[in-house]
């Protein structure tokens, strides 16, 4: 899937805030951004976020609501988020959806 300009600057963001809470130093960083600046597709930016932990979820309030939706589809994946082979059909909208995964385990359902 390709990486969007929008895709491109939450990487950017998330690299920043791992630097910042430690997790990275400045060479690694601009490694790591390198390839985010560098890629075209989510699959090649990917490696950039290997071995980082899941940052900390914000607050429920601070989330994207879900509600006008079915089963809390959302509307395209994030960056961060991994595809899986589960795919089903909302009872509900008959919307057929695939199942990612994000950093933290949370499962995500996105229209197809």
């Amino acid at each position: 899937m390709l990486l969007s300009d929008a895709d491109r600057e939450l990487l950017f963001e998330t690299l920043k805030r791992h630097a910042a809470e430690g997790r990275l130093d400045t060479p690694e960083l601009e490694r790591r951004v390198a390839i985010v600046a560098e890629a075209s597709t989510r699959e090649a930016a990917a490696p950039a976020m290997a071995g980082l932990p899941p940052l900390a979820r914000p607050h429920r309030e601070e989330r994207r609501p879900r509600w006008g939706r079915g089963h809390g589809e959302a509307e395209k994946p994030e960056p961060d988020w991994q595809p899986t082979n589960e795919r089903f059909r909302d009872p509900r909208t008959s919307n057929v959806l695939r199942v990612w995964v994000d950093g933290a385990g949370d499962r995500h359902y996105v229209a197809e």
